[in-house]
């Protein structure tokens, strides 16, 4: 009568019943008590979501402001700015939803089935329904479900995706087999030991939810409004000590607050970054490159260091002959793969043997007839056939690791170097003997090796151009991955297992062997410490912490699920050229976005000043809410339409450095505050318009002046050599139209001559082309976004 023993994991104690299996009912209790296979995801409720998109900053300053007008009555102006908020909210809401749904489709396409024993029936179950104590059977090409003790027969399992290691290992009796490696050959029965995050692919997974990096869109929003906030803060402090010195009523100072606080909120901010991110994302899916998260596209602009996984990343996770080395005078290297065929499986999955099977279809096949073959047995380490030759005499073929034929077959010192040499080129190598029975002898050494791909020396050569400094970051042996390292001219030091320094930096090291998920992690980690951006590229669970720490996260198209769902991108399509796509793409919606916060640090702090010289120009508010609210809408349409404009990614790594960004800001502002105050000086003293006229004139002259500076600033050179996108054009057009014809035909404001209008059109454009002048200048002095890191400093 079988025993039932007790299994300790994590500290809890699971009770593992006989190979029976459980019955429906015990399967249902023991689910209830452990919960589903699967690794717990973070979750918010629809409500959360939605919420989530009213708290930051913007949102904060926009809903002051329609606060403020509620007060004071005026609420068709409280509805505008309502509908430019619930705007904002709803693209993100729907672009979110959108990066949502891809990721749900990619996790459904990776749903495992298993087939478990349950009331002495098997059954084909969700891998999700498992328990500890349920039996399970695993075979070729399927994937184990979770962590299993081995009770019957013995499985070749690829477990690269979990542990880094790029050779099948062995499982037989009482061995354990871990959730997500895949089985190469035989067949197997094991008992549920571990479920969900108690298992070792879940406990990489939970390294993932620990792991979080501050995505530099969000670092960048934030700097930007809070340099706004301070300077408008101070501008519109200053107006109402004016204005409360000047005798004006309360009546009349707070509309001229609300005022101010409509052209200080940067309200297309959130909506431009989103909307690049959005057109960057639908021309890498076209490359093969899936985004997980939007913001990881301006994360990809910023890399400077690429840790990349060596096994099936940078190299085909498929074994090949490398090297064949016959031993004595008797045979060649021929005969050496022809034996070793006949020692192989003819039909089976293990890569060795179908490596083997390869190389000798060119070789002459032995005049010998096969009787009886013996697979592999992980037991012994050998495989073997016993057969007959042309003569009839019986004759023996091993097949196996060194030190196991060497029982059988003493190594000859010639023997022994070769296998030392393939060793050191980092090789797994095989002893071939053949003989009568009681006579081996060795006549070949086999030496086999994953190759890499065919494309990444290539990639590594791009990336470099592009200044991002690329690194092999492996869980194999030193000599394997500094084998890899050299065939793709990764040159460098290699840090051996174990012995990496507790502060080190991406040139002290070009291949890091021997390292586990957790170092994986804390590399990453050690690199940002630095000031480094850093990419991590991957497949397995064991790369997920990592992955997920990463500034950009990259799984490549044979990744497992949770590495998938820790990466911001997801390579769809085999090759790494996706990398170097995604990385130019992430550097031209970059430039957009930064151009972009350029033009809104010049025109929402030059607005405000204007707004103030107007008011101590004329005696009256120059601006209305009213007229301040159909500005912004005028100038967001052009604004967002730059998401899609034209933008040539920079050859190097970019940064936000919002300290550069504002200094360079300061200039450019002030020589458009000169031009803005020399127009409302023309309008009230050469024009001698009224204060409504003033105020029409302030509304044009802003989004004239505003469309000038979004041209000139939208490329470091000549504006006028750059052709912007259509759809910019388009806009800008429209927007002028419509503001001109307003202001024409004295709708909604006070009207204004067409001289007035054509000589401040004509005015708009000299100021264009002096303000591309001042634009190089202060470009050619300021670094506005180049990466620089500390050890570049050094």
């Amino acid at each position: 009568m079988s025993q039932t023993r007790v299994i300790s994991a994590d500290s809890a104690d699971l009770v593992v019943t006989p190979p029976a299996g459980l019955s429906i009912a015990e399967a249902a209790r023991r689910l209830q008590q452990y919960g589903p296979n699967s690794v717990a995801e973070e979750h918010s409720g629809p409500v959360q979501r939605v919420l989530r998109h009213f708290w930051a900053p913007v949102p904060w300053m926009l809903e002051a402001t329609i606060a403020l007008q509620l007060a004071i009555g005026e609420r068709v102006e409280a509805l505008m700015v309502a509908a430019l908020l619930l705007a904002n909210v709803a693209l993100a809401m729907v672009q979110e939803g959108r990066s949502d749904a891809a990721l749900a489709l990619l996790k459904q396409r990776l749903t495992l089935r298993v087939r478990a024993k349950r009331d002495g029936d098997w059954l084909e179950l969700p891998a999700a329904v498992l328990v500890p104590g349920d039996v399970v059977q695993v075979s070729l090409g399927s994937i184990v479900p979770a962590d299993l003790r081995l009770v019957s027969g013995n499985i070749l399992l690829d477990q690269s995706m979990l542990t880094g290691e790029s050779l099948p290992t062995e499982a037989g009796l009482d061995t354990t087999a871990y959730a997500g490696a895949l089985v190469r050959r035989g067949e197997a029965v094991g008992e549920v030991v571990a479920t969900g995050a108690r298992t070792y692919f879940g406990r990489a997974a939970e390294l993932v939810r620990i792991a979080h990096v501050d995505s530099s869109e969000q670092r960048a929003v934030l700097g930007v409004v809070r340099n706004l906030t301070i300077v408008n803060f101070a501008i519109v402090v200053a107006m109402v000590a004016y204005a409360h010195s000047r005798d004006m009523g309360v009546n009349r100072i707070i509309p001229l607050v609300l005022t101010a606080l409509l052209a200080a909120v940067p309200v297309a901010l959130p909506a431009t970054f989103t909307l690049a991110a959005t057109i960057g994302a639908k021309i890498l899916a076209l490359k093969g490159v899936l985004l997980t998260r939007l913001n990881a596209l301006h994360d990809a602009a910023m890399i400077n260091v690429l840790c990349a996984d060596k096994t099936g990343t940078l190299t085909a996770n498929a074994l090949e002959i490398v090297a064949i080395k016959a031993l004595g005078d008797e045979h060649d290297d021929n005969d050496v793969i022809a034996l070793a065929a006949l020692a192989s499986s003819s039909e089976g999955q293990d890569p060795i043997d179908i490596a083997v099977r390869r190389a000798a279809t060119a070789a002459p096949r032995p005049p010998i007839e096969v009787l009886r073959f013996t697979p592999f047995d992980p037991a012994t380490k050998t495989a073997e056939a016993i057969g007959v030759d042309q003569a009839e005499n019986p004759l023996r073929i091993v097949k196996g690791a060194p030190a196991a034929v060497a029982t059988m077959a003493p190594l000859s010192r010639a023997a022994s170097t070769e296998l030392d040499r393939f060793t050191g080129l980092g090789y797994r190598t095989l002893v071939v003997a053949s003989g009568p029975p009681g006579q081996l002898k060795v006549v070949g050494l086999i030496a086999f090796s994953d190759p890499p791909r065919t494309d990444s020396k290539e990639l590594l050569a791009e990336l470099r151009m592009l200044g991002v400094h690329p690194i092999m970051v492996s869980g194999d042996a030193a000599a394997t991955a500094a084998a890899v390292a050299r065939d793709i001219g990764l040159d460098g030091p290699v840090c051996r297992a174990g012995k990496i320094p507790g502060r080190v930096g991406p040139e002290d090291f070009a291949v890091y062997a021997g390292v586990f998920p957790e170092d994986k992690f804390r590399l990453v980690r050690a690199f940002q410490q630095q000031g480094h951006a850093v990419g991590m590229c991957g497949d397995g669970a064991n790369d997920a912490p990592a992955l997920r720490q990463a500034q950009m996260g990259i799984a490549v198209s044979t990744a497992s699920d949770v590495a998938k769902a820790a990466a911001g991108l997801v390579l769809t399509e085999p090759g790494l050229g996706g990398i170097v796509a995604c990385i130019s793409e992430g550097r031209s919606a970059f430039q957009r976005v930064l151009t972009y916060t350029l033009s809104l640090l010049v025109n929402k702090s030059v607005n405000l000043i204007v707004l103030g010289a107007g008011l101590i120009l004329t005696g009256h508010a120059v601006m209305t809410p009213m007229l301040q609210a159909l500005s912004m809408l005028a100038g967001d349409v052009v604004t967002m339409s730059r998401a899609a404009d034209r933008a040539r990614p920079t050859p190097y790594p970019n940064a936000w450095r919002v300290r550069d960004l504002t200094l360079a800001a300061v200039p450019l502002g002030v020589f458009k505050l000169s031009f803005c105050v020399g127009v409302l000086a023309a309008g009230w003293y050469w024009q001698k318009l009224d204060p409504y006229q003033m105020r029409t004139l302030t509304l044009v002259m802003l989004v004239f002046a505003g469309q000038a500076n979004i041209y000139v600033l939208r490329t470091k050179g000549r504006f006028w050599l750059s052709q912007p996108a259509k759809v910019m054009i388009v806009a800008s057009i429209a927007n002028l139209a419509v503001i001109g014809g307003l202001a024409a035909s004295g709708v909604l404001m006070s009207a204004l001559s067409l001289s007035v209008l054509s000589m401040l059109l004509a005015a708009t454009v000299g100021f264009a082309f002096a303000m591309d002048a001042l634009k190089r200048l202060v470009f050619s002095r300021l670094n506005i976004d180049r990466r620089i890191t500390a050890s570049a400093v050094a």
